[in-house]
């Protein structure tokens, strides 16, 4: 063997144990679940083993998936906005921290020591019947009874965010991190203001991560089924929740399993046409 040649494997070889467990852990479940959506569950409730289609045709067709997955499209594009809105000015005001940064870090990463379940379920506690707002306003006499806050669209998106804040603040952070203060100086001394030195340099500067937290709040809050089944209503359900509702409750593994590859498959084609408009070279950019 040359030394080319062998120079050439080195990198699968170093590579192999990761891709192997990945393979595992993902694409061989992937087979299975892409082979189970093809198989059709009986009245008995045996699945009946073979190559139907039936299971497609009903989530491809059926009106009541189709708004589902456009409401969970919609829930996420509005708890990425907000996370947006929300998570820049903290990760800028890290960034720009003197002293106090890895504190401030400390701090942000918190929530991930505790259970998403967990700080979920907190916010019954927080905006409940009895919870501690409604406690504050009757007591201060604001109202004579308690206001119905909970399992509805708004508390669905207030959870999302609560839940994929630190993730759009981290990534908008490292990149911020990452641009030289001394352009913002330079564009000072050239006569721009503080806040035309932020729009024309740190800004632009700052989108590549901006656009990596935006991608990753998306997808995350597209698929998770945590958030809406303890704080949305009856019809507050997201695509995800069909799934689980599909596979646990109704025991309907191979309709389960095409609902589940048709949301990989809408998540999967959004980041395609992020890849085709902005380049994963950017989203890199942005988390290096």
């Amino acid at each position: 063997m040359s030394v080319e040649t062998r120079e050439a494997r080195q990198p699968w070889i170093l590579l192999s144990p990761a891709l192997g467990a990945v393979a595992l852990l993902l694409f061989v479940p992937l087979v299975f679940i892409a082979v189970y959506s093809f198989w059709l569950r009986t009245a008995t409730g045996a699945d009946q083993v073979g190559f139907f289609l039936d299971n497609w045709a009903e989530a491809l067709t059926d009106e009541f998936y189709r708004d589902i997955l456009l409401n969970t499209l919609k829930i996420a594009a509005i708890t990425t906005l907000v996370c947006a809105l929300m998570g820049y000015p903290a990760a800028y005001f890290i960034a720009r921290s003197k002293g106090n940064k890895a504190v401030l870090l400390l701090l942000l990463m918190l929530p991930f020591w505790i259970s998403y379940i967990i700080r979920t379920m907190s916010w019954i506690n927080i905006l409940g019947v009895s919870g501690a707002v409604n406690w504050l306003l009757t007591g201060l006499g604001i109202v004579s009874e308690p206001v119905q806050m909970l399992y509805n669209e708004t508390t669905v998106i207030l959870g999302l965010v609560h839940f994929l804040l630190p993730f759009m603040v981290l990534n908008v952070f490292v990149s911020l991190d990452g641009i030289d203060t001394t352009l913002e100086d330079a564009a000072n001394s050239l006569g721009a203001t503080k806040w035309q030195a932020f729009l024309q340099v740190t800004l632009p500067l700052s989108l590549p991560g901006l656009a990596a937290g935006g991608l990753l709040c998306f997808v995350l809050g597209a698929g998770t089924y945590i958030t809406p089944l303890v704080l949305g209503g009856p019809t507050d359900a997201m695509f995800a929740n069909l799934v689980f509702e599909a596979i646990i409750t109704q025991l309907n593994w191979p309709l389960g399993s095409a609902l589940s590859l048709m949301l990989l498959a809408v998540l999967g084609a959004l980041v395609l046409i992020y890849n085709r408009y902005l380049g994963m070279a950017q989203l890199m950019k942005g988390l290096g």
